[in-house]
């Protein structure tokens, strides 16, 4: 038998190895940017063009490379960060395995210029497809420059599953703010299609954070510190006031690391978990600072993911340093037993008091005769002659103005009746899809069918019928539109303007009016019709989160998302009372659905029940 294994060239292999590193344009950015951080620059721009698929240039003043670093630096396994396999297990700096440039090397076209300050020239290498073309000496600044022109140009394949512009150029503002956060001490700057989007200066954390994410995180962050042997916190958590129903700002960094650690970010929620409603979710920006001789991070290509010594004390730690944080800033409720808890008496006022009301009863009332007999009692001249404004608060007399006005009405049932006509029904009474409404507990509604009965959950069935309806003004533009009285005006960070940005067409298709107002402002001028009654500003603020934060899980084109989510925020809720009319209605629309059975995300909208089920059941 011949052999069959052979040694990869290293062309494949480099390919190979670009496909763990340079998964997408962001990920070449996050490499390029964390090797700058290493170099020890103070000022680092990064200039992206069609979100990083025809350019990605970043420029650093740091120590700049020599003739032989420069060249050394596109091979394999080449770095200067680790010497030995010791060293892994104590890294301090952000990369170490040798491997991001020659993987970004091996599917782009780079060109490099680097000079140590010391010295008056400096290198410049062009690498297309993992092979040197050019090198020789150059004039340029100090530091290191390095663009990297066609991703992906020489494997059409992987540049086809690349997203859309707005959803690249989002991964990219994401890897930009980690990096950002985590070096508040260094000034960044990123420019897309020649267009600024942040300008960060040096500063502290706090500062840092207001200029990515907004002014109003100035007043929203909590500080959280605390020392011990084993660990060192540091950083600012979210008062709960301002939660937000989708994973919002949530940043870990170890050792000035980005990492994602769910147990971490459980002992985080669980520290909120008698401050926040289930479905919310805090911001935090926390730093931990552990000895590298107890952590892992090389596990994983991205090296987000990080294995603890002792994961359980830094749960621990961490989780009571939150609390501890929410209650010396006043956030949580806390027992003062120094506090006395007498209460406060205030001094008699001077002067007579005021007349005590008088207390009269219409003796002609008779509460065991009937109605009828009772309607001869002028009970709007006895209610005029009492003097309530003296005796009684304006809000009683109104209560009661309300009662008797409901008693006068005619046609009324009594009491009785209508709760027997809540709870029978009579065949005769069916309509013609052969549905009769009720509501379960405010939350779903019964209807008789001739076959059985279904249940229906109101919430997820309006879901459907808005989604439809969405779906289909967004495609042929025809919704209609209220303008507002007043436009709303919403400030947004610059990262949250790119995809508020991305969604406007689809957006205006369904009825919006939004205009750009200023750098990082819009104005809503209009809103659809479906969603007068409703807050415009919290649901555009809330679309903007679920796409920051579940855009990469997206498998629908941006008009479906889009109407998928106004859906889910304008849709009725569980616990509302219907009205036998808006039941009714909903029902009718729902079977006039494509797909009535299911809301948008897949869950059921109706269950049904036939008479052999029940049958089967009762046993008959």
């Amino acid at each position: 038998m011949p052999d069959i294994i052979r040694l990869l060239p290293d062309s494949v292999a480099n390919q190979i190895a670009a496909g763990e590193v340079v998964q997408r344009p962001a990920s070449a950015v996050k490499e390029l940017l964390e090797n700058a951080i290493d170099a020890k620059a103070d000022l680092i721009r990064l200039i992206v063009k069609d979100a990083g698929k025809t350019l990605i240039q970043v420029i650093d003043n740091g120590m700049g490379m020599s003739e032989t670093d420069a060249r050394m630096s596109f091979e394999r396994h080449a770095t200067s960060k680790i010497r030995s396999a010791d060293d892994l297990f104590s890294i301090t700096t952000k990369g170490f395995r040798g491997e991001a440039l020659a993987s970004i090397a091996a599917i782009a076209q780079v060109e490099m210029r680097t000079r140590i300050p010391a010295q008056e020239l400096g290198t410049m290498l062009r690498v297309e497809g993992g092979e040197v073309k050019l090198q020789e000496v150059c004039s340029s600044q100090p530091g290191t420059s390095i663009a990297v022109k066609n991703l992906f140009f020489n494997v059409p394949a992987r540049r086809n599953f690349l997203k859309s512009e707005a959803v690249e150029f989002r991964h990219i503002v994401d890897e930009f703010e980690r990096v950002a956060i985590a070096h508040p001490e260094v000034g960044f700057k990123l420019l897309h299609n020649d267009v600024e989007i942040f300008n960060l200066h040096k500063s502290n954390l706090r500062q840092r954070i207001v200029s990515l994410f907004g002014n109003p995180y100035n007043t929203r962050l909590a500080p959280l510190e605390e020392s011990t042997n084993i660990l060192v916190l540091g950083g600012f958590i979210g008062k709960p006031e301002f939660a937000k129903r989708t994973r919002g700002e949530q940043f870990f960094f170890l050792n000035k690391r980005f990492i994602k650690n769910s147990y971490l970010h459980h002992a985080v929620q669980s520290a909120y978990s008698e401050l926040l409603p289930k479905d919310s979710f805090p911001s935090y920006f926390i730093f931990l600072e552990v000895d590298p001789h107890t952590i892992d991070v090389n596990i994983h290509p991205t090296k987000t993911e990080v294995k603890f010594e002792d994961e359980r004390s830094i749960y621990a730690l961490l989780r009571s340093s939150v609390k501890k944080s929410l209650g010396q800033n006043n956030i949580s409720p806390t027992l003062d037993f120094d506090q006395e808890m007498g209460i406060e008496i205030p001094n008699r006022p001077k002067g007579d008091f005021a007349i005590q009301p008088e207390i009269r009863v219409d003796k002609s009332f008779n509460p065991f005769k009937s109605d009828k007999q009772n309607a001869d009692i002028p009970k709007q001249d006895y209610l005029k002659n009492m003097d309530w404004d003296k005796n009684y608060s304006r809000h009683a007399y109104n209560q009661l103005e309300l009662l008797r006005q409901e008693e006068e009405k005619k046609g009324l049932e009594s009491s009785d009746e209508q709760q027997t006509l809540n709870t029978t029904w009579d065949p005769e009474s069916e309509n013609e899809q052969g549905l009769k409404p009720y509501q379960l507990h405010n939350r779903y509604i019964l209807a008789h069918t001739k076959s059985g009965f279904v249940i229906i959950d109101q919430q997820g069935a309006h879901e459907r019928i808005l989604y439809e309806r969405f779906l289909e003004t967004i495609k042929e533009k025809k919704n209609l539109s209220q303008k507002k009285l007043f436009p709303e005006s919403i400030e947004l960070s610059p990262s949250d303007m790119v995809c508020i940005q991305a969604l406007m067409p689809e957006l205006n298709a369904l009825g919006f009016e939004i205009d750009l107002f200023g750098t990082n402002t819009i104005a809503i001028h209009a809103a659809p019709v479906e969603m007068m009654d409703l807050d415009s500003t919290g649901i555009l603020q809330a679309l903007v989160e679920e796409y920051k934060n579940h855009q990469s899980e997206f498998r629908l084109d941006q008009s479906d998302y889009i109407a998928q989510t106004m859906a889910r925020k304008a849709a009725i809720r569980s616990g509302k009372l219907l009205s036998e009319a808006e039941m009714n209605m909903l029902v009718d629309q729902l079977f006039a659905c494509s797909m009535p059975y299911a809301t948008p995300d897949g869950k059921p909208s109706v269950i049904t029940f036939g008479l052999d089920e029940l049958n089967r059941r009762f046993k008959k």
